[in-house]
């Protein structure tokens, strides 16, 4: 994580800001080496008992597993919710690549619990861009310090993901407040007593607001009223009517929430609901990312330990004709590095993400902060759609390694696969993150950002030609994989307005691609950097396994992305015409 702040995500450039002038990266180190110790004593312990137990619903109260109370008080009283959030709030200020990390390990270590944080940044984001002075005044510092949590409340039972379809129905009263009333479902988090109050995002409708997404407005309702010293008054009219009986992510209460003519608080204008609920789903969409990439790394080190200790079979090569470890088979060492090789690269594409996203809100210039964010949202669908697809397979790989016993629930392996298998849904499908990618992402701006990206890549292959001969043959592998994006960019760009049905059809595999090219590139900058470093003396155990991972990536993943240009260039006939 170190070597990725480092080396992969501008770090010079994001210490150069001036909000980040007095960092050096043994502070970021600092930060990283006492959340992994947290996580490690008082989260992880909780992921076994929590899926076991998973939360319950009793006479209108979540009850959380034993324990979650016990360590998410010591979460806001650590200061880890408000790493990354604005110190006029009452939060440290460091940059995305520092809390991109410490969330993972977060999520490695209890991915339920971690959700509760998740949304509750995701509010603050909401709250910083449209929340006025009132509002931000009332509950931005409460929710950065994790007094308060924060929910996002856009799906009704009629509606999924279709927005347009929203019925629930805001009133305004005469005190400038609204009366909200409707049901949402698949909340994550709606319900519970971690916190003294729980701050709910929500998507609904004035009488007279114009129909489909155009007339939805965002509303803050929290469970709890505030006085006007600050101090919790009444209790809302926000009901939990259930929670949720789920594959994976036991322990983390998803509720159906009923809203009964609840008091709610009006963020930025009506109408305006969608704009600002996607900043709160964009840093959702990158959090969630850092899920499929946190519980790849918690599956690959379980399943790595037992291959260096699971007894199985001779080796084919007549070395010893006794058992052997599983880790001497060569199937084996394939499944273990893909799943390395996945999640390293889904790492490096995250922090490279979290750079710009740093750019993209402190550069001095607009110019900069403008190319920033282009950047940043173009790796946005990226870092959640590709990552979270890895997170599945590295799991269900996991449970290979271990063969039977993978599928036992003791081991822990299976758990991982259930928890998993979410995250390519949450905060949109892979195909909505696709629909994102194609439409918004590159035909809107004529491809401008995937071209520009492309041409970042080249500047990597060349500094690659003129290295070691592993970077060399990294270099070749990345041209051929640049070439397979840019021309199934082309051929987008060609039938988007002709053919829609043709272009994003192919955007699945689109998201793919790109992902795996960004993904690879970074890896080949990591080797560019290891080089470095190995020539200097430094670390050469961790340098050399870097290198060795850039190129399995290049050599096994990367080679992928040509299967994917054909896919999008020459696969619509037979994907429209099949009648099913």
């Amino acid at each position: 994580m170190l070597f990725n702040i480092e080396h992969i995500s501008g770090w010079s450039g994001i210490i150069g800001l001036a909000e980040y002038a007095t960092l050096d990266l043994d502070d970021a180190a600092a930060v990283l080496e006492e959340m992994g110790r947290f996580c490690a004593e008082e989260i992880a312990p909780l992921n076994r008992e929590g899926d076991l137990a998973g939360s319950r619903f009793e006479n209108g109260r979540v009850v959380l597993p034993d324990g979650f109370a016990q360590a998410y008080t010591l979460f806001a009283e650590m200061g880890w919710q408000s790493l990354q959030h604005p110190p006029e709030f009452g939060g440290q200020g460091l940059p995305r690549c520092v809390g991109a990390a410490t969330a993972e390990m977060l999520n490695a270590a209890n991915l339920s619990f971690a959700l509760c944080p998740l949304l509750t940044d995701g509010a603050i984001e909401a709250l910083l861009t449209a929340g006025s002075e009132q509002i931000k005044s009332t509950f931005l510092e409460n929710l950065i310090s994790g007094k308060w949590t924060g929910t996002m409340n856009l799906t009704e039972p009629q509606a999924g993901s279709d927005l347009s379809l929203l019925r629930s129905q805001a009133e305004r009263q005469e005190d400038g407040s609204y009366q909200i009333t409707g049901s949402k479902i698949f909340i994550t988090y709606g319900e519970h007593e971690l916190s003294e109050n729980i701050a709910h995002f929500v998507l609904a409708r004035t009488p007279d607001a114009p129909a489909g997404v155009k007339g939805i407005s965002l509303f803050l309702v929290p469970k709890f009223l505030i006085n006007d010293d600050g101090t919790l008054g009444t209790r809302n009219t926000v009901r939990c009517q259930s929670i949720e009986h789920k594959l994976g992510i036991k322990a983390s209460p998803t509720a159906a929430l009923a809203f009964e003519k609840a008091t709610g608080f009006l963020i930025g204008s009506e109408n305006s609901g969608l704009s600002y609920m996607f900043e709160m789903m964009n840093a959702a969409r990158y959090a969630v990312g850092l899920q499929g990439i946190a519980i790849g790394e918690r599956a690959y080190q379980q399943a790595l330990a037992y291959a260096r200790e699971r007894v199985q079979s001779a080796p084919v090569d007549g070395s010893t004709r006794s058992a052997v470890t599983i880790i001497h088979h060569a199937d084996v060492r394939r499944m273990l590095m893909r799943m390395r090789a996945l999640t390293e690269g889904g790492r490096a594409m995250a922090a490279y993400a979290a750079g710009w996203q740093d750019i993209a809100r402190h550069a001095p210039p607009p110019e900069a902060r403008t190319e920033a964010a282009k950047l940043s949202e173009f790796l946005t669908p990226l870092v959640k759609g590709f990552s979270t697809e890895n997170g599945v397979e590295v799991a269900s790989l996991g449970v290979q390694v271990h063969g039977g016993m993978g599928f036992i629930e003791e081991t822990g392996a299976a758990q991982h696969y259930r928890d998993a298998r979410i995250l390519t849904i949450y905060e949109g499908t892979t195909a909505i993150q696709a629909n994102d990618l194609v439409g918004r992402k590159t035909l809107r701006d004529g491809g401008e950002t995937a071209q520009r990206i492309a041409g970042l890549i080249a500047e990597t292959e060349v500094a690659l030609s003129q290295g070691s001969p592993a970077a060399k043959a990294v270099g070749k592998r990345l041209y051929s994989a640049r070439m397979a994006f840019q021309s199934a960019v082309e051929h987008l760009l060609s039938i988007g307005k002709s053919e829609p049905d043709a272009a994003f059809g192919a955007g699945v595999p689109y998201l793919l691609l790109a992902g795996n090219l960004v993904a690879g590139w970074q890896l080949a900058r990591s080797l560019l950097a290891a080089e470095t470093a190995l020539a200097r003396g430094e670390d050469p155990e961790f340098m050399t396994a870097k290198i060795a991972t850039a190129r399995f990536y290049a050599d096994h993943i990367l080679t992928e992305t040509e299967v994917q240009r054909t896919r999008i260039v020459d696969g619509a006939d037979s994907l429209l015409s099949v009648v099913l």
